[in-house]
């Protein structure tokens, strides 16, 4: 089994930056997709960015491409998501997942590839 912890959210003014840490624990993630998802009041969960096993192939949605990053380190056991020049439409709760697969060459996009799931970490852009 794999555990998930998200940290970094926080409360920040349009324009910022923050950086999201997601520490897996209990086996390493190393052979999995991770991806990040968040989702707001009232909406649907949505696929935010994913990148592969290998860190070699990443995906973001349009509406973050160009502002999110989304990186790992497999000997940390660690993802992390740079978020910058947030807009008020960004704020949601933010969680981290890992597939349910093994080195998959591409970047999953749907939730129901990722068996695992963190406990999500409330971003808030204020206006």
């Amino acid at each position: 089994q794999v555990q998930l912890v998200e940290s970094g959210g926080g409360l920040v003014q349009v324009g910022g930056s923050l950086r999201l840490s997601c520490a897996a624990s209990g086996r390493t993630i190393s052979r999995n997709g991770m991806g990040w998802f968040r989702q707001a009041p009232g909406k649907e969960r949505e696929i935010v960015a994913a990148i592969t096993w290998s860190g070699g192939t990443t995906y973001y949605a349009n509406s973050v491409k160009g502002r999110f990053t989304i990186s790992r380190d497999n000997a940390k056991n660690t993802v992390v998501l740079q978020i910058n020049s947030l807009k008020p439409e960004d704020t949601a709760i933010y969680y981290c997942a890992a597939s349910s697969y093994d080195r998959l060459s591409y970047p999953e996009i749907r939730s129901s590839d990722y068996g695992y799931w963190g406990q999500g970490t409330q971003v808030t852009v204020s206006s």
